[in-house]
């Protein structure tokens, strides 16, 4: 009996989820942070206790775990895997890998091995993995190294940045000055300036909201900043696409975080597929419903040769995520 580990690691948590080949879960770890770019020791501390309860829930070692698959929040570049590898490897798992958790997530939304990703809540990421197995990954480093905007906490700026340019006369008026006032409780922009510029207030994460509502009811303002977005995480996830040669496959795009998984995102979500259609027209948009640590799961199993069946498949995503979530 074939028996495989997966592990989610992020920036709040980490779950570890042991099944075997048929996709029956033997055991389940969690942690708090899992990102060595938070706090190095910390995340391997998280990792190991996870993967520590998922064993011992699951009755066996890990040399009895036939693949284990580690996807882990920022596992960005090289000098991150100089420090993931042997942390990883001192976990005791004689197979395994490790890729970044955007691919797990991936994994997690398709019935495919390869595909692509756009990640857009707080923060903004893109990857894209080709028949070959070659992954490639964009953005997450900010605006200054080519990002465009697109992330909520972006969004949220813009919104505020709208409201601003709308009072002093730099920007037309928008719908988002009375909806971003009353977000924020305030009377006037003239006080919401104030109190943001003397550092009383800050600017909410959740202010993006504000912009889908706006474009709801037509607000241009909020409607041409959404489309700008849209299209800027559509050219981040072609560019992948175009360098991984997958410009003729067909694949998924799996849209993951809630930005881009609200109701109200059309607009964004409109703009990304128009830019998608036009340079990979055999792709497809999917929204992730699975819990990413499915994918790792999945991946595992991939590793050591197995074949995901329909059935497999559709089994390790339902009853992962309804034990895990």
């Amino acid at each position: 009996m074939g028996i495989y580990l997966g592990v989610d690691a992020g920036g709040s948590k980490t779950h570890a989820v042991i099944t075997d080949h048929n996709g029956q879960v033997l055991g389940k770890g969690h942690a708090g942070n899992g990102n060595h770019q938070v706090n190095r020791q910390v995340a391997e501390s998280n990792i190991r206790q996870a993967c520590e309860g998922a064993l011992q829930e699951a009755g066996v070692t890990h040399e009895q775990v036939n693949y284990a698959y580690f996807g882990l929040a920022g596992a960005d570049r090289e000098v991150d895997y100089e420090i993931l590898r042997p942390m990883i490897a001192g976990l005791g798992f004689p197979r395994h890998h490790i890729t970044c958790d955007t691919m797990i997530g991936m994994r997690a939304g398709t019935n495919q091995a390869h595909g692509a990703v756009i990640i857009c809540g707080t923060g903004f990421n893109s990857a894209a993995r080709n028949r070959a197995g070659d992954e490639l990954q964009y953005g997450g480093f900010g605006y200054k190294y080519g990002d465009g905007y697109g992330a909520g906490s972006s969004l949220a700026m813009l919104a505020f940045r709208s409201v601003m340019r709308a009072w002093d006369g730099r920007g037309p008026k928008t719908a988002l000055t009375d909806m971003v006032l009353r977000h924020m409780n305030m009377s006037s922009a003239e006080q919401l300036f104030n109190e943001v510029l003397d550092g009383k207030r800050s600017i909410p994460l959740d202010l993006a909201k504000t912009l889908f509502e706006a474009a709801q009811v037509g607000d241009q303002i909020a409607i041409d900043i959404l489309t700008t977005e849209g299209e800027e995480l559509g050219n981040a996830v072609v560019a992948l696409i175009r360098r991984l040669n997958m410009s003729e496959d067909k694949f998924d795009i799996v849209y993951i975080g809630s930005v881009l998984n609200k109701g109200s995102g059309a607009f964004l979500t409109d703009a990304i597929e128009r830019v998608v259609a036009e340079h990979a027209p055999n792709a497809s948009c999917v929204r992730l419903t699975a819990d990413p640590v499915a994918g790792a799961v999945m991946s595992a199993m991939e590793c050591d040769g197995l074949t995901l069946s329909e059935e497999l498949e559709t089994r390790m995503k339902s009853l992962t995520f309804e034990l895990i979530s």
